[in-house]
């Protein structure tokens, strides 16, 4: 270039762009830039087009945008650079904006443009636009198009109409591992685990092939759904197709074993990751303190500060903020909060760092000083942090306490029926019966309902689900003859079921067959029945594990001399003995 000077043309100047595109080479590609404008060489566009995708994908958007503002004359190619740029860096508002520009050009947009500019309409105002730039996919015949349809459903899914990306899936003429992965993932993100499961499953015997961010978003799902050895199946799969090892998949791994209660898999995964990224030591530091494993998240925290490698986030010090609660490390578990107050790790502590405070001091019995912590805190206390403190006040029958903070969460959240359940109990072991009655009555002047129970059991790979008072089961009538036979049989074992768990304002006889209606109970029940004895029960609850359902579950542990485990929505319950590693909190 420097030797042929303004010999310099099109051919010469092609070569060179594209070699410093390939290799991403942003000084050279200035150079040839430079040189082009000392020569007043006047590139044609195709050219300026290199120069601008050069620029992004170097990340210099303003030299990109200097570059298309320059030129005398567009072609859709450049448009659609440019407006590719903003979309992958984030930009969304300029990307949306170069969008609305390119139409009142009147240059047409291809099917290119199209499924670069749908990534850019997320959140709500987003969501309006991708709704607008849909019709006009229609009008151009481009919705059948695979890239269009990809983008299309991905962007539905990622702004929760699963609906919308499920017809926009079902009308595409071809797919491909793009548009099948967006599909699977957007039902993972949104929590449609099944059926993300399930159309994995389809589209395999369909003969579609499987890229990592397919089996990522899978294990996802597999992870919600506590289905161990489905997931195995996975992993074995995934080592024989011998997927490239990225840390993303890996990272997926261990979230789901630890989700599914396997912490030795778990950790056998972490400690095979050569470079381990800060979510790779969340996901492991998560895995243990949902486990109650407080020694094992401060051993493993400790250790990636002595690695030095990663810096902790505000996800990190959750994770053992969570853990050390969960544990009964309370005096550890201050102690770093104070260390977060000193910016020690330069991270500050935000709302949810506090919360895990007021657990750790209500966990302890500490009840008058979490509640002194809530009102000096710098943040507006949320309904979560009142529930984790009124919890902690059930456990510890402080009924003082317990009926500031519920009248609290009456006011703030007076549709989430777990308040009135716990505030209930709370009154009932305190022996305050007309205060729960009155409660109830609350309860039911303002028409409160409780999301279903939900309770699902993996046997031989095949998950099988009960709902409170299940009768859509096809062995309804044998699982409800084994609940009342483990009934009998308990209660000669000494367990007393716990009438102050129901709210209904029925007798006690009623109260207790409603009690052996819990999904829990029916789960547990199945597995007694389906399983040789002496094999572990797992069992998966979508709510908080009622109290009555804890206790029924440690006394056919200790019975059935069988290792229980149970995962709620916030923690496992690992029964081994009679004993819970919950130590009756939770």
């Amino acid at each position: 270039m420097a030797v042929q000077g303004l010999e310099m043309r099109f051919e010469g100047y092609n070569i060179i762009l594209n070699e410093c595109v390939n290799r991403k080479a942003l000084r050279q590609g200035q150079r040839v830039h430079a040189h082009m404008i000392k020569t007043h060489y006047l590139p044609p566009v195709f050219l300026r087009t290199r120069l601008i995708i050069l620029y992004c994908k170097c990340g210099c958007l303003v030299s990109a945008r200097y570059v298309f503002d320059e030129m005398p004359e567009r072609n859709v190619v450049s448009w659609t650079a440019m407006i590719s740029g903003y979309s992958q860096r984030g930009f969304s508002l300029e990307g949306l904006n170069l969008f609305v520009q390119m139409l009142r050009s009147g240059e047409e947009p291809n099917e290119f443009t199209f499924a670069t500019i749908l990534p850019s309409c997320i959140g709500d105002f987003g969501l309006k636009c991708g709704r607008q730039i849909h019709s006009l996919i229609i009008k151009s015949n481009y919705n059948s198009h695979i890239f269009v349809g990809s983008s299309l459903l991905d962007m539905y899914a990622k702004g929760g109409k699963i609906f919308e990306a499920q017809t926009i899936f079902d009308g595409l003429t071809e797919r491909d591992v793009v548009s099948c992965t967006a599909m699977i993932s957007g039902y993972a993100q949104l929590g449609f685990d099944e059926e993300a499961v399930n159309l994995y499953r389809k589209l395999l015997r369909e003969g579609m092939t499987s890229n990592y961010v397919t089996y990522s978003s899978l294990l996802t799902s597999l992870s919600g759904l506590a289905a161990l050895g489905l997931g195995k199946q996975v992993h074995n799969h995934i080592i024989r197709r011998q997927v490239p090892s990225y840390v993303v998949l890996q990272n997926s791994m261990i979230d789901m074993y630890a989700k599914c209660g396997n912490l030795i898999y778990a950790r056998r995964v972490f400690d095979s990751i050569p470079e381990r990224t800060v979510i790779s030591w969340n996901a492991m530091l998560v895995g243990y303190s949902k486990h109650g494993m407080g020694s094992h998240v401060v051993d493993l925290f400790n250790l990636m500060r002595k690695e030095g490698k990663v810096r902790p986030n505000r996800v990190t010090f959750l994770a053992i903020l969570s853990g050390c609660s969960h544990g009964g490390m309370e005096d550890h578990g201050l102690e770093l909060f104070n260390e977060m107050v000193e910016q020690k790790d330069r991270v500050k502590p935000d709302i949810d760092h506090y919360g895990c405070v007021v657990d750790l001091l209500g966990r302890s019995g500490q009840l008058n000083q979490a509640l002194d912590f809530i009102r000096k805190m710098p943040f507006e206390p949320t309904p979560a942090i009142w529930g984790s403190l009124l919890g902690a006040c059930r456990v510890h029958a402080n009924v003082d306490v317990g009926e500031f903070v519920g009248r609290k969460l009456l006011e703030s959240e007076p549709e989430n029926a777990g308040n009135y359940v716990i505030l209930s109990n709370l009154y009932s072991r305190a022996g305050k019966w007309d205060e729960a009655r009155t409660l109830r009555e609350l309860m039911n002047e303002k028409v409160v309902i409780k999301e279903p129970g939900r309770s699902w059991i993996e046997l031989d790979q095949t998950l099988h689900t009960f709902y409170a008072n299940d009768r859509t089961h096809p062995r309804k009538d044998e699982v409800h003859a084994k609940v009342k036979e483990l009934a009998i049989r308990l209660k000669e074992a000494g367990y007393e079921p716990d009438l102050s768990c129901v709210l209904h304002d029925v007798d006690d006889e009623q109260k207790e067959r409603i009690l052996l209606g819990h999904s829990e109970k029916l789960a547990l029940a199945f597995g007694i029945l389906c399983t040789p004895e002496g094999v572990a029960l797992r069992v998966i609850k979508n709510l908080r594990i009622c109290v009555d359902c804890h206790n029924f579950a440690k006394v056919i542990s200790k019975l059935y001399r069988r290792e229980v485990s149970m995962r709620d929505k916030s923690r496992f319950h690992h029964v081994e003995g009679g004993v819970c590693s919950c130590k009756d909190y939770w």
